[in-house]
């Protein structure tokens, strides 16, 4: 396996640092707009198996073009989702299979947005099943933690604990903090703008998609290992999109536990067009206003050393039990960020993040897992992929929940 790594950000240098540790690839090209970022990434790790390269993600041939230099098997995109569509075409134009940790972007319904769905979230890739089936590819989409794990998660319940499936709720959560800021993401906040200021999507059985009101449904979710309660609203995201196309339910949904503060944030930068993608003319230059944000925030790739806490994602399913009997169970993955910080050097989140695709990586390699078209994670056996996650020595959970109120 010769594996083409776009992106050496947060999570794209922690994916090498997990990576370097495992023997199933020959080859790690990294690469990025920054070709210093990459050669850090490279110099990092110190394996004669990964090189650094710049690339221009925009461009779909850079993309084909680096694939069929170096032979490329899998390319794996670890950049933000508006790069999407052009690294996605492009590894098909360079004849490599694809992964990506967020898909295609979303836009929102023209007269009533916060009922209808526009163009959803994977529209664009799933549009192009039948070319990567036709060529024989595999493009695994969504095989981050959130989507990715959570989505595995949820598979495994509908295979091994549920014989009938009520709601696939996804609900992320955290305690974290980051000494000397009020105010500092340990995500992307491009990305974290765009899932939470777009309309929320829903999946239910008799109504399919539908939308409703950013941070609309508030509920206090309790979560585990010393987490504890945290208000979770919906947020845009795409497990919702995924998990029903190959798992039965009735409801699909995701809430995310962001906190009164970072609403009230991200509702004033909306309020004042901060949000915006568009570039507007500053003096003499033309800048996004979203992008003018994320330059001045720290960068969460180095904010590990101050942060505190843990960080939790899973999916908590409510139905039926295999024994004919209600059953309502969270299956879950916590990080702790003394400890990703302490073992890989790296903070939880991004960890948590990177850590999927590379575990995903493996099991194409040994043929664990194959296919081809346009897949989620929910297409694969979970128990390979939760066995191995926790061989990687990051085990997950199960706890049994009352019902929903």
């Amino acid at each position: 396996m010769r594996i083409l790594l776009i992106g050496a950000g947060g999570v794209g240098a922690a994916f090498c640092s997990i990576a370097t540790r495992r023997d199933f690839f020959d080859r790690v090209v990294v690469c990025d707009y920054d070709e210093a970022r990459a050669r850090q990434a490279v110099d990092a790790v110190a394996d004669f198996r990964f090189t650094a390269e710049r690339i221009d993600a925009s461009s779909s041939e850079a993309v084909a073009d680096l694939a069929a230099r170096h032979d490329i098997t899998h390319v794996m995109n670890a950049v933000d989702p508006r790069f999407v569509m052009p690294i996605f075409t492009g590894a098909l134009a360079g004849g490599a299979d694809y992964l990506d940790m967020a898909m295609s972007l979303s836009q929102r319904h023209p007269e009533r947005p916060f009922e209808k769905t526009g163009v959803k979230l994977g529209d664009e890739q799933f549009a192009q099943d039948a070319r990567w089936r036709d060529a024989g590819r595999l493009a695994l989409v969504g095989i981050g933690v959130e989507p990715g794990l959570s989505d595995v998660f949820a598979r495994y319940a509908a295979d091994h604990l549920f014989s009938d499936i009520d709601e696939l709720g996804t609900r992320d959560g955290a305690n974290l903090t980051v000494d000397g800021y009020d105010f500092a993401p340990s995500f992307s906040i491009w990305t974290t703008i765009e899932e939470c200021l777009n309309p929320p999507v829903i999946w239910e059985a008799d109504r399919g998609w539908f939308t409703t009101e950013p941070f609309s449904e508030p509920e206090v979710f309790d979560f585990p290992d010393g987490i504890g309660p945290v208000e979770c609203v919906n947020v845009e995201h795409e497990e919702v999109l995924l998990m029903p196309r190959w798992i039965n339910c009735r409801r699909a949904t995701f809430k995310y536990g962001l906190g009164e503060e970072f609403i009230g944030v991200l509702k004033t930068l909306h309020k004042l067009g901060l949000d915006r993608t568009e570039k507007v003319r500053v003096g003499p230059v033309e800048v996004s206003p979203r992008d003018v944000v994320a330059a001045c925030l720290p960068d969460p790739a180095h904010l590990g050393p101050k942060m505190r806490g843990k960080t939790c994602a899973g999916v908590w399913v409510t139905g039926t039990g295999k024994d004919g009997n209600p059953r309502s169970t969270y299956l879950y993955h916590v990080v702790d960020n003394e400890w990703s910080m302490a073992e890989y050097g790296h903070q939880c989140v991004v960890w948590q993040t990177a850590i999927n695709p590379v575990v995903a990586l493996e099991l194409l390699a040994d043929g664990t897992w194959s296919g081809a078209g346009v897949l989620g994670p929910e297409a694969f056996d979970a128990v390979p992929f939760l066995e191995l996650l926790t061989a990687y020595g990051s085990p997950w959970g199960q706890a049994e929940l009352p019902p929903r109120s």
